[in-house]
């Protein structure tokens, strides 16, 4: 009887305990998917010269159009107006 009285104390113990584990192995999982899925970006890893091989001179990365100030801005970080081609981040066109 003691024996069976102290397992019945530990069960919530031992639940407790294995939904902590599930939750940790989760949120590790989870971690590990947008570490690997953040460098994945091609856009980014793109060069200019790639995006435009048709344009043996060059695509100037000047936008004539209207565009968002979000876009003004990422462009103003890369330093788009001081670019020189084949070296122009892809951030300085429009998507």
């Amino acid at each position: 009887m003691f024996m069976t009285n102290q397992m019945f104390r530990l069960r919530p113990v031992f639940a407790w305990a294995a939904l902590g584990v599930l939750i940790a192995a989760g949120a590790a999982q989870s971690a590990a998917a947008l570490k690997e899925a953040s460098p994945a970006r091609t856009s980014d890893t793109r060069t200019a010269q790639q995006m435009f091989a048709d344009a043996p001179d060059g695509v100037d990365p000047i936008v004539t159009g209207p565009v968002s100030a979000a876009f003004k801005q990422r462009q103003k970080v890369a330093n788009c107006d001081s670019a020189v081609w084949p070296n122009i981040p892809a951030t300085c066109y429009p998507d």
